[in-house]
């Protein structure tokens, strides 16, 4: 395995952590921790967690397609030739991914098209906490299983 390569990977898997991670924290333990402050508070602390976190979102969303392009289109694609299951199953992890960005996007965004979403954020993050994890079971299937050798 070549460096670059493992600096994609360690950058795809590092990104996962921080995003994920991040996303349960706020819906798990900042959001019913803020929910207690009155209305005023509550507003201002959501607005400064926002303001940092969206750096965080609009960071990991550009650390993901380039790496993970690059570990699909360089890396994996090649061992996988003529395997139409392991192509599949990367095309809807992509898919999942591309949803997740979006709702991730919207929910630290100030279009006014997506209130609704923000306003309900606890529901959407939670969306995205399942979508992460079918992904991550895809993914772990997609590494045991290997390349297949096709003739």
């Amino acid at each position: 395995m070549d460096v670059l390569s493992l600096l994609s990977r360690w950058t795809h898997i590092g990104t996962a952590i921080v995003l994920v991670g991040g996303t349960c924290f706020l819906r798990f333990v900042l959001a019913p921790a803020a929910a207690q402050l009155p209305d005023v508070e509550h507003q201002k602390v959501k607005e400064l967690v926002m303001k940092t976190w969206k750096k965080f979102v609009h960071a990991g969303i550009t650390l993901f397609l380039a790496s993970g392009f690059y570990n699909y289109l360089v890396v994996q694609a090649p061992n996988h030739k003529g395997d139409k299951l392991y192509h599949a199953l990367m095309g809807t992890k992509i898919l999942l991914a591309l949803g997740i960005f979006f709702f991730a996007s919207a929910l630290v965004g100030r279009s006014k098209s997506f209130e609704g979403m923000r306003k309900n954020a606890k529901l959407w993050q939670l969306v995205i906490i399942i979508l992460a994890a079918i992904i991550v079971g895809i993914s772990g299937y997609l590494k045991m299983t290997g390349p297949k050798l096709v003739g």
